[in-house]
């Protein structure tokens, strides 16, 4: 059944207060950024009538007979540790946030907005309408106590750094993205006032709010990992990142510095070869294609380096196994991908889980979109555990203190809006 709302950012705030209050939702929104793949402006799902869960091993054959039970709508994440399942790799960093390697869920009730028109598919859907519009906004003025701390210090992360240099010196990877996590236990937040503030600070394409139990996941990711439209695949990396200025003529400028960038077009072009390879698993033999390389995107708080590649999809390859041959995304591994993850669980100091993962859905025509789940708070209310992470791409020309600062600016609006400093 079709509504139409008067105020759509304010019905989208009640819908996203009446979601919260299931066990599961998931509300993916766009905010309004023009993209020729989006099926849609904001999609929630909420409640679930049927889910699975699982673990690295046997996490992808799960999902597959999970979407083959349920050819609907379905949401959910993968973990970036489904890589000891795709190749010969081991997580053994401590994980404080206990989240599945993989959950996906079919809901009870899902909310599809585009413009001002609600689609609402479930039994009852004026009953629904009502008890949505029912609802009180979400305030986000928060008044938090959070006693930020990180896995490295900076001086930890340079000299990590210099052996990651040393990898690239002797010719074991060429690019790789080196994370490191911030975070804070004991933490008492109302996840769903922490996500709105955020959602107002930095409003990227492939927002979320993943509220699994006791779980939430609070994304600003401005990423696509990967889409199906019918035929057609489509991968957009970021790499290349640059601060937002205060007047437009040093906006400006600091655009054509970052388009300009030989070290940032190298980070970017060596994820796109990665792209492209992955893409030829599932791809009609010549069809993989770069259609925008260097492309510069702005948003509320950096400019970002994005290239689209794009291919066309073999027949008779489910869906899954699809995700699964590009899985984990190129930009948050490096070059050559199982190299570089081999060398970075060395280095790194937690397990990534979420972080690094996706959140997407599998729609009922089989297509699907995927985020990268980065610019994203993680958080346990079971054991009140608080998490971030930061990377960023480390070539044969970065320079340690450069990164080190890429990462901060990366993590701004997230450490405003928990009142924090690194």
């Amino acid at each position: 059944m079709i509504f139409e709302a008067d105020n759509i950012t304010v019905f989208k705030q009640k819908s996203l207060r009446w979601a919260s209050a299931f066990n599961v939702c998931c509300y993916l929104d766009s905010n309004q950024f023009k993209d020729q793949y989006s099926k849609f402006d904001a999609l929630i799902a909420v409640g679930v009538r049927d889910e699975v869960t699982a673990q690295a091993g046997q996490a992808f054959d799960a999902l597959h007979n999970f979407r083959n039970k349920n050819p609907d709508w379905i949401t959910g994440f993968l973990g970036y540790d489904l890589k000891n399942e795709i190749e010969h790799l081991t997580s053994k960093n401590s994980d404080y946030l206990h989240f599945p390697d993989l959950y996906f869920f079919a809901p009870q009730h899902l909310l599809m907005i585009k413009d001002n028109q609600v689609q609402i598919n479930t039994q009852n859907a004026e009953a629904v309408w009502r008890d949505i519009n029912q609802q009180e906004l979400i305030q986000d003025n928060i008044a938090l106590d959070i006693h930020l701390q990180s896995r490295f210090s900076k001086q930890e992360y340079l000299d990590a750094f210099a052996q990651i240099k040393q990898y690239i010196n002797r010719g074991d990877i060429y690019v790789t993205n080196f994370c490191q996590e911030f975070y804070a236990e004991g933490a008492n937040i109302n996840p769903l006032q922490l996500f709105t503030a955020l959602h107002h600070l930095s409003p990227n394409p492939f927002t979320c709010f993943f509220k699994h139990y006791q779980q939430y996941i609070l994304c600003a990711s401005p990423e696509r990992f990967l889409a199906k439209r019918e035929h057609q695949l489509i991968s957009q990396p970021i790499k290349g990142t640059a601060k937002r200025c205060a007047t437009s003529e040093e906006d400006q400028r600091i655009i054509n510095c970052l388009r300009n960038s030989i070290k940032e077009q190298q980070e970017n072009v060596m994820i796109v070869d990665l792209v492209r390879n992955d893409l030829t698993k599932s791809a009609q033999p010549g069809s993989v294609k770069v259609e925008e390389l260097f492309g510069i995107y702005s948003f509320r708080q950096v400019h970002q380096m994005i290239s689209t590649v794009t291919c066309t999809l073999q027949d008779n390859i489910p869906a899954v196994e699809v995700l699964k041959n590009t899985f984990p995304m190129g930009s948050m591994t490096g070059a050559p991908k199982l190299k570089a993850m081999q060398l970075m669980e060395q280095q790194e100091r937690t397990r990534r889980g979420i972080y690094s993962g996706t959140i997407g859905y599998f729609a009922p025509d089989d297509d699907f979109d995927f985020n990268v789940v980065i610019r994203s708070l993680l958080y346990n209310e079971a054991n009140r555990y608080l998490s971030f992470q930061v990377g960023s791409a480390i070539t044969h020309d970065a320079v340690a203190e450069q990164e080190y600062d890429e990462c901060l600016l990366k993590a701004k609006a997230i450490l405003q809006v928990l009142n924090a400093q690194i």
